[in-house]
């Protein structure tokens, strides 16, 4: 096999799982690829599909999506209708097992063993991916390693990590993080570390551990089979951990810490400028080494890297060189608004070829553009020669319909032949932005992947739109996260609506909806015709709700296939007069409308009384089709009003019951908001409406700890002054310092949505972690804080809400619900969306 790789037929692959070879139309066909995501087929030759189920998907499902594109091997525990004919044809290989992620784990546990190499597994609940890539950047150029991709550490993500390794890799480097009991035991059988690396113990999960001790237990069962352990002496929860235990204590361990018992004992710990200088004994030897950082977590990131370096055998000098060249790492993927209505999507994480199969399936999301670009470097490090490394970007680009490539580097230049798609090719950075020309982008989807030496950061910055230091940033992890939590809350067969008006709530627009739409949720629901139109524009094909439906939108809801509520007799009216008109020219046909019941929210909706009007209408209009009849619900998250909730329920059920019998076609019920959802399984019927609990605002208390914060505000200090005894700040002199302090003036204000109301104390921003309180008055496009006793420059990180501060916090000081705080941001400032 070519670069190394461990053959496999599906005949041994069927043997390892412990499955049974149901039909095998081809006993001797190689697998390369194992691919649990329909999305994200490369080359279905050679590719085995695990059908995986979880609470909120069934693999199985996308199985004729996926015979279809040209899949023919599978990994299945039930044999769903739709294998009927594939089956019987004979036309596919299946693998029968009583479970597909326990089948995965076992195959790449199997395959982890033909390797004698050193392993490294890390754990911990901070630092895991930082640490693996710095020990990457520190030693790759020594030795042929692979390592998990990106943050692939779980259930999945390790097994999938494991399957990459290959007979030209002389080190692994995997991380493993669990959330719950019992996991970590499955990790260790797929990663089977020689070495094991203990970052450090956290409150992350907490909710699922008795505590801290069963969460060290649990983590600490991954290095049972190593031979060696490192760690940090001076965590001593940790330490005793391993001390006091049966199996770890025997271990050969290297420790670092201040204790004098250490292997590596840091004597000084020096910080100045931007550079923190680390000195230490080991062995008898002094040493030294310098690294660009001087936060405390780099700082321990840093020293668990030194320490493996060491263990390594690694001389002290070359360590020191490299480590005063580490990389910071932009842990995330993200999308900003660019040049001539452009997006630029900047991932600059990792440069390999997993990594950038990952940033192709992100950037094929992006349908806002007709056209899309890939902006990538010199990929280092690859073990492979350049023709076949650059052959197989090239056929990756050409999968995905890439329309332009721009190559940086004398790699991937000399190799410019293999690209079939428009092409320019330049031996760096500084000759690319050189011959830049700005107007040579326009309304595409540009991918910058580059290695960190060519400092695609430059190009970056030149593709983005300026704008001011204010950014909300969105979470497109979290919000699939708090998404996927709601549908595991679900019935199986029930659909999710998902509330994306009001410009998501203000986190944005085709973002979300292109996001929403690859996680296969069911249908958008909007406030207005237009709103819909920005999206089909972008687009998005899913099925489009349309919540007020306006007198002059109705031909642009036909023509764009939105669907309108229709809540009384005169929006039908105007509806059938629309159709009319449109089928008057070959129009679209039928139009599916959704019917909104009044049920006792005095809103808008059809009162019980008028339904055998409503029923003989619809049936007067054969060009009109309801597809969902539905309400609202008042008090839904207050048990105070579960009575009330109750008696809604049942007058929506009996209204729903007297459309359903009228029509021959199955019409949707949904009453649920994500309060009722989980308050009332009994009435999710056929779908639920999730709103801001998507984006991180749940309901009530009990669901808060569940879900993630999708937005986060951020600033920056524009300037830092003193402000003496009575001495006034801001407009109208309505602060007047007590006593002397130091300000931080912030460029965020009024015209960002954070409200006058939060002025004089009544609010705060947070600064180093520490609550900043606002002083003097709000005004347009800045505020001051207090920063007295806390650590800061001028440019440092300023958080409005999120990441401590809580958007409930702010809403809470002003009186009012997230909902107005979210929705009272405006355009100005600028999104980016981004992927952990």
């Amino acid at each position: 096999m070519p670069n190394g790789q461990v053959p496999y037929t599906i005949t041994e692959i069927a043997v390892i799982v412990n499955g049974r070879l149901l039909c095998a139309y081809d006993p001797d066909a190689i697998i390369e690829e194992l691919l649990i995501d329909s999305r994200r087929l490369l080359s279905p030759g050679n590719s085995l599909f695990f059908a995986l189920v979880s609470h909120h998907n069934d693999g199985h499902r996308y199985i004729p999506e996926l015979i279809a594109k040209g899949i023919r091997h599978f990994i299945v525990s039930s044999l769903p209708d739709s294998l009927g004919d594939a089956l019987t044809s004979g036309l596919i290989n299946v693998i029968k097992v009583d479970g597909t992620l326990e089948a995965l784990q076992r195959l790449c546990s199997c395959h982890r063993r033909r390797f004698s190499v050193p392993v490294i597994g890390i754990t911990g609940s901070n630092g895991k991916t930082i640490v693996k890539e710095w020990l990457y950047q520190l030693m790759a150029r020594d030795m042929n390693i692979v390592r998990s991709p990106q943050s692939y550490n779980s259930q999945i993500g390790v097994p999938l990590s494991v399957w990459q390794m290959n007979d030209l890799h002389e080190l692994a480097i995997f991380e493993a993080g669990i959330s719950q009991p019992g996991e970590m035991d499955r990790l260790r059988e797929v990663i089977h570390p020689t070495i094991g690396l203990f970052t450090n113990i956290g409150q992350a999960h907490d909710e699922n551990f008795s505590g801290t001790d069963q969460k060290i237990d649990e983590k600490l069962r991954l290095f049972y089979d190593a031979t060696s352990l490192i760690y940090c002496h001076d965590h001593d929860q940790i330490r005793r951990h391993i001390l006091n235990h049966p199996v770890l204590s025997k271990k050969e361990t290297f420790t670092w810490g201040r204790d004098a018992g250490c292997d590596l004992r840091i004597e000084s710990v020096q910080s100045s400028g931007l550079h923190t200088t680390l000195t230490a004994a080991c062995r008898g030897d002094h040493l030294q080494v310098t690294i660009p950082f001087t936060d405390e977590a780099s700082i321990e990131n840093a020293c668990h890297c030194w320490a493996v370096m060491l263990f390594f055998g690694c001389d002290n000098a070359d360590i020191a060189a490299r480590m005063k060249a580490l990389s910071p790492l932009a842990m995330r993927m993200e999308l900003k608004e660019a040049v001539n209505n452009c997006s630029v999507i900047d991932d600059s994480y990792i440069s390999d070829i997993k990594s950038l199969r990952i940033a192709l399936d992100f950037l094929e999301q992006q349908k806002q553009h007709p056209r899309k670009t890939v902006i990538i470097s010199d990929i280092l490090q690859s073990g492979k020669k350049d023709r076949e490394l650059y052959g197989e970007v090239a056929g990756l680009l050409q999968l995905k319909n890439i329309d332009r490539v721009i190559g940086i580097g004398p790699g991937i230049s000399g190799q410019k032949d293999l690209f079939a798609m428009s092409h320019a090719f330049y031996p760096d950075t500084e000759a690319f932005l050189n011959a830049f020309d700005p107007s040579s982008f326009d309304n595409e989807a540009i991918l910058l992947k580059g290695a960190r030496k060519f400092q695609f950061e430059k190009i970056s910055s030149i593709l983005q739109l300026k704008t001011h230091e204010t950014v909300l940033e969105i979470n497109l992890d979290a919000l699939v996260h708090n998404l996927n939590y709601y549908r595991s809350r679900l019935q199986p067969a029930t659909r999710v609506m998902a509330m994306v008006k009001a410009f998501s709530y203000g986190s944005g627009s085709f973002e979300i909806a292109s996001t929403l739409q690859f996680h296969h949720t069911d249908y958008l629901a909007v406030a207005y015709a237009d709103e819909g139109v920005e999206l089909r524009q972008a687009g998005i094909t899913m099925p489009i709700m349309v919540m007020n439906p306006e007198e002059r939108a109705m031909e642009t809801i036909i023509r764009h296939h939105l669907e309108p509520e229709v809540y009384n007799f005169r929006v039908l009216q105007l509806l059938d007069a629309a159709v009319r008109h449109f089928n008057g020219r070959n129009g679209p046909g039928p139009v599916a409308v959704h019917i909104k019941l009044e049920t006792g929210m005095h809103r808008l909706g059809f009162e019980e009384e008028h339904l055998d009007e409503l029923i003989a209408r619809l049936h007067g209009h054969p060009n009109i089709r309801p597809v969902s009849v539905f309400s609202h619900l008042a008090a839904s998250e207050d048990p105070v009003h579960d009575e009330f909730t109750r008696l809604q329920i049942e007058r929506f059920r009996t209204m729903s019951e007297r459309i359903q019998a009228a029509f021959g076609h199955h019409v949707l019920w949904h009453i649920l908001n994500s309060a009722g959802a989980i308050r009332f399984p009994e009435a999710q019927f056929d779908m639920v409406r999730l709103g801001i609990s998507l984006y991180g605002i749940a309901p009530g208390r009990d669901e808060q700890k569940y879900l993630r914060d999708v937005s986060t505000m951020k600033s920056s200090i524009s300037q830092i002054k003193k402000v003496r005894v009575n001495e006034s700040i801001g407009y109208n002199r309505q602060w007047i310092a007590d006593r002397e302090m130091t300000i931080a003036v912030v460029p965020v204000g009024y015209a960002d949505g954070l409200s006058r109301r939060l002025s004089n104390g009544k609010g705060y921003l947070m600064v180093g972690g520490r609550q900043a309180p606002i002083v003097g008055n709000i005004s347009m496009d800045m505020c001051t804080v207090d920063i007295t006793g806390i650590p800061a420059s001028e440019g440092d990180e300023v958080i409005v809400f999120g990441n401590g501060n809580p958007i409930t916090n702010l809403a809470e000081a002003l009186g009012t619900i997230p909902y107005e705080v979210l929705t009272s941001i405006p355009r100005r400032v600028k999104r980016v969306y981004y992927h952990e």
